[in-house]
């Protein structure tokens, strides 16, 4: 049986979880794949650890360079996270000639154009399937399974952190301050929750997602991106009573003016399938034209979840060396415009405060003036005694909403802005 001997760099929750499982399920993965899989090297930060972690045969040391130099190894993985010494490692193992296998979103959202060119000129191939949704088989999906489809759009929860946020705002009445406090404390959040909240992690999944789909050049500065950290509990309230839930989206879609990709919470219909992925749970919602719609669920993050995926591209590049074939993505579709956020249309949801009621009339002619249609205007007294108003909208683009919203700044104060979307 053919061996391949594995680099890993990396022994954190996921580089320890990838050595356990391959390890754990060494002789399950060679009668399935008919290779071996040996880690044979580790390079991390606390070699002690790693060393109380792994056998005796594997070399273990703190300089990633002994991956590279190593002639014995064929593939070197990728855990290190961050973008350097991430991305010089990776060019130099693929300059070295190794095949690589990453689960660092971040890396290749900043630089994955540079990476797969690189590999595609040397004949190396590049395993990612862990760098989006954890253990869920997206990549794959998008690049074998529904290849034969033209993907129209996709939408995914693949922040973990934020649903389950969002899932207890909802379900506990917790304010959102305190629901990332208990996120925290169960290791769900970051001490700096930044990357997560803000809605960067969803941003550069989603960038990697959009570029499968439609075969455009990764680009992480042509998706809008918006973090829950300003919403109000009163609108999951509000949410919840009429029919919706609020979910932290990525929403990748083509259009005849483009393709568009944006990040922000959104208001999903209660019945929907999205709706209904809770807690830590990441899901995604694929539309092609072939099959329809499809939905791929599970666990998003945590150790042996995204060491699932990562030892899945390890059993792949190690049987696509014994035919000297690789496959990476192709990005040539450069054509295809990219659709700015004040462009896109959706359903919108807008809560407004005013000081009286007799200003509604009004405000309902500005919306007409500019052309967007409302479904309904829900009104009822606040606590304050102002009157708190939620705008139902029908489509509408993003710029035409924006400007009748400045136009109204004289007479309601905009306390929200949320935009509805339904992927059933």
């Amino acid at each position: 049986m053919h061996r391949v001997n594995v680099g890993l760099a990396g022994f954190g929750t996921v580089g320890s979880g990838t050595y356990g499982v391959s390890t754990r399920n060494a002789e399950l993965i060679a009668q399935r794949a008919g290779v071996e899989l040996a880690v044979t090297r580790v390079v991390c930060r606390n070699v002690e650890a790693a060393r109380s972690a792994v056998g005796p045969e594997v070399q273990i040391s703190e300089d990633w360079h002994d991956i590279v130099n190593d002639p014995t190894i064929g593939i070197a993985v990728e855990l290190m996270g961050g973008i350097e010494p991430a991305r010089s490692y990776v060019m130099a193992c693929i300059e070295a000639g190794k095949h690589v296998v990453t689960a660092n979103k971040a890396l290749l959202a900043a630089h994955g154009n540079e990476i797969f060119a690189a590999a595609q000129a040397k004949g190396v191939h590049v395993g990612f399937e862990a760098s989006v949704a954890g253990g869920i088989p997206i990549i794959k999906v998008l690049r074998q399974g529904l290849v034969a489809n033209r993907i129209e759009w996709l939408a995914g929860i693949i922040n973990g952190t934020c649903n389950f946020i969002l899932s207890k705002m909802r379900d506990e009445g917790v304010a959102f301050d305190e629901t990332l406090a208990l996120a925290q404390k169960l290791g769900y959040a970051e001490a700096d929750p930044t990357f997560d909240i803000e809605g960067y992690d969803a941003a550069h999944k989603l960038t990697i997602l959009a570029s499968l789909a439609f075969g455009v050049p990764i680009d992480t500065s042509a998706t809008y991106v918006e973090g829950i950290t300003k919403l109000d509990s009163v609108d999951i309230v509000w949410a919840e009573e009429l029919g919706y839930r609020l979910k932290l989206l990525g929403i990748a879609r083509r259009t005849d003016a483009g393709i568009e990709t944006r990040v922000h919470p959104t208001l999903v219909p209660s019945s929907a399938l999205l709706a209904n992925v809770e807690g830590v749970m990441n899901a995604v919602v694929v539309n092609g034209d072939a099959l329809g719609t499809s939905l791929y669920y599970g666990r998003g993050a945590g150790s042996d979840p995204t060491a699932s995926a990562v030892v899945a591209d390890l059993t792949e590049v190690a049987q696509r060396m014994t035919c000297g074939c690789v496959d990476n993505p192709n990005f040539s579709n450069t054509q295809t415009a990219r659709l700015p956020m004040a462009e896109t249309v959706s359903q919108y949801y807008i809560r407004l405060v005013l000081d009286n009621a007799d200003v509604i009339d009004a405000i309902k002619a500005r919306f007409a003036a500019a052309g967007v249609n409302l479904q309904a205007v829900h009104q009822r007294p606040a606590d304050d005694a102002s009157v708190a108003v939620v705008v139902m909208t029908d489509t509408a683009r993003e710029c035409d909403v924006q400007a009748v919203l400045k136009a109204i700044a004289d007479k309601a104060h905009v306390a929200a802005v949320l935009r509805r979307e339904d992927f059933s």
